[in-house]
């Protein structure tokens, strides 16, 4: 692939100085607009502020790739920047890594699982070369990097290593499935050509599974490299092979390290007898099973990763109803039953009611027990729908779903003429038969009533309770902003919803605003006691608060945890506490001010005032802890200089 097709000389810009990750991403997107690649810089923008929420897109060596995928963008191609003086604060797999070379991908929706990748995957192969990036970043003017992009042919070879008779096939995979999944595959495959060893990588991406590992691979391989962050597909094909656990991102540190662990677990636990392949391709591998408590751990989450996308769809398209209905005042339509604007709210409300269980029972089974579960899982789910269980019954039957097929596989192997019977027919029937039927008729009914007792307990809940609880989910949002505290408060509001109960998440919703609000009203306030740079962060913050991110906080937070934290928790907490308190609801999982209307509990008007001023109310109170903290802190600080110099 020639970079160059892609880019052009005006969209490289050399020697740049910035102070945040945002201002680079702002200029690079002007730089693309400029150019006629876009229909709207704002929309890019948010396509790429999005992609920044789900993984580090700064990697190792001073190198960070954004990209952005969206309808904004005219036709694919891509901008860059290299750094006057590098910058420490960019999210990166590495957290020394202090990012002075930038490439930002603009990809039209239509070609995310063809252009984006292949280019993604060309930049990756090109700036593992140390050599190659270093000319990159050598290159002194805009025109010399351009020239440089396609100059490979020119870098030293590295002396091919004598190699060793071993062979080590790795799966990749993360959340996104995107950029860490190709990175850290080509990071295995560049660290086994220097020690001389074969490595196989099959990467389970966005765009499926890619470079499949063959049956001759499989039999003739030493031992599997498993970096991953989501269950492996299939992974039952690598039971006789000695296996290396790791996150997606470790190769990107240290891959020799862990193709050199593989190496010597080959020898030190052999491989087991392939030549059956049906009858090892169930097998555990006893020596690298999975604590429990990480298993139901991992199970959650990669429930919770299929349902997001559903939660969205759903959600949007049920608000796109609301919303036609109440602007074009179709409410007699939307209640009329098979016509076109009932059907799109039937839609909407499908997703989220019907299928949500399901799906999250599903996965987490999944997570568990890999594809046999899957059936099981589903039943599982349907079964928790049937018997009123909501969320919770569905995440107990995900994992009873996984827990009986692991107990199912390890006891009732497909061997011999029956194999196919036993994997497409015994495991899924039976499965579901034992699943649903506990599901149905043993700890369903108890589970049933638990959660209509937390869903009575939740609506009757007014005065101090409403108080509490709407201060609790406040403080959780804003405690990490977007890290495991803030998705464990996000959990339970969606699984509050998916129960019929919908005041949580409002209040998840609205205090998504504040410690974005507070940033911005304590660096706009009291400009002479902060820095230059979270001045510039808090112009941003306000922005992306109204849309609900709370991420746009965390370099701000990260520059004075201890008291940036505290000053957010406690405006949260109070905004979190008054919407619970007028039993505000939001049945869509909505974004930031994009609520307003479809806001339940009072009438529409009242609804929204109540909403958006506990926001504000609670950034008001943030941004006087803000201030006072930050004042205390320069104070104490100048009495010990003055001190020192005393002395």
């Amino acid at each position: 692939m020639l970079l160059k097709s892609l880019t052009s000389p005006t969209l490289v810009s050399t020697k740049q100085s910035f102070d945040t990750k945002e201002e680079i991403i702002k200029f690079l997107i002007r730089q693309l607009a400029n150019e006629g690649k876009l229909h709207s810089e704002e929309e890019l923008y948010q396509a790429v502020i999005d992609r920044e929420k789900l993984s580090p897109t700064g990697f190792e060596g001073g190198l960070a790739i954004p990209h952005g995928k969206s309808k904004a963008v005219k036709e694919a191609s891509f901008a860059i920047a290299t750094l006057q003086k590098p910058l420490s604060t960019w999210e990166s797999i590495d957290p020394t890594n202090q990012v002075e070379l930038i490439i930002l991908l603009a990809i039209p929706d239509d070609e995310a699982g063809s252009t984006h990748l292949s280019l993604l995957s060309e930049l990756v192969t090109r700036l593992s070369n140390e050599e190659y990036k270093n000319r990159l970043l050598r290159s002194n003017t805009n025109l010399e990097l351009f020239n440089n992009l396609d100059r490979q042919d020119e870098i030293e070879e590295v002396p091919e290593v004598k190699k060793i008779n071993k062979t080590i096939l790795a799966v990749t995979a993360c959340p996104a499935g995107i950029a860490h999944t190709y990175m850290a595959a080509e990071a295995l495959v560049k660290a086994g050509k220097d020690l001389g060893v074969d490595v196989f990588v099959e990467k389970q991406g966005a765009n499926g599974i890619e470079d499949r590992h063959t049956k001759g691979q499989l039999n003739s391989a030493d031992a599997v490299i498993f970096s991953v962050d989501v269950a492996v597909k299939n992974e039952e094909r690598y039971s006789h092979l000695p296996k290396v656990k790791t996150a997606v991102a470790a190769p990107l540190k240290d891959a020799k390290g862990i193709i050199s662990q593989a190496l010597e677990k080959s020898e030190n636990a052999p491989k087991k007898d392939s030549s059956n392949e049906e009858s090892v391709s169930f097998e555990e591998d006893e020596d690298e099973k999975k604590s429990f408590k990480t298993e139901i751990k991992d199970s959650i989450l990669t429930g919770i990763s299929y349902i997001i996308p559903v939660i969205v769809a759903g959600g949007m398209t049920l608000a796109a109803a609301v919303l036609l209905s109440q602007a074009f005042d179709l409410q007699e339509l939307y209640n009329t039953e098979g016509s076109w604007l009932w059907l799109l709210r039937q839609l909407g409300g499908t997703l989220l009611g019907t299928l949500l269980v399901p799906i999250l029972a599903a996965y987490m089974a999944y997570s568990i027990a890999d594809k046999p579960a899957l059936g099981p899982g589903f039943a599982a789910g349907v079964a928790a729908n049937l018997i009123g269980s909501g969320f919770l019954g569905g995440m107990l039957g995900g994992i009873l779903a996984g827990y009986f097929l692991k107990f199912l596989k390890h006891y009732v192997k497909p061997k011999g003429t029956f194999a196919g019977f036993i994997s497409f027919w015994v495991y899924p029937v039976v499965g579901t038969l034992v699943v649903g039927s506990v599901m149905l008729f043993l700890v369903g009914k108890p589970l049933a009533l638990l959660n209509q007792g937390l869903l009575d307990w939740l609506q009757g809940m007014s005065g101090t309770n409403a108080l509490i609880l709407g201060a609790i989910i406040g403080a959780m949002v804003s405690f990490d902003l977007g890290g495991p505290i803030n998705k464990a408060a996000y959990t339970f509001c969606i699984g509050a919803m998916a129960s019929g109960n919908f005041i949580p998440y409002a209040a998840f919703a609205s205090v998504k605003m504040v410690s974005a609000f507070s940033v911005t009203g304590a660096t706009l306030i009291d400009k002479k006691n902060f820095t230059k740079q979270e001045k510039e962060i808090g112009k941003q913050t306000w922005l992306l608060g109204l849309a609900g991110i709370t991420e746009g906080a965390i370099p701000f937070m990260m520059n004075d945890p201890l008291r940036v934290i505290p000053s957010l928790v406690a405006g949260s907490a109070i905004t979190g506490a008054i919407v619970s308190y007028f039993n505000i609801g939001l049945n869509v999982p909505g974004a930031g001010i994009f609520s307003l209307a479809l806001l339940q509990g009072k009438p529409m008007l009242l609804a929204a005032s109540i909403w958006f001023g506990a926001a504000l109310i609670g950034a008001v109170v943030s941004t006087i802890l803000l201030i006072a903290t930050r004042k205390s802190k320069l104070k104490r600080e100048k009495n010990k200089k003055s001190s020192r110099m005393a002395a």
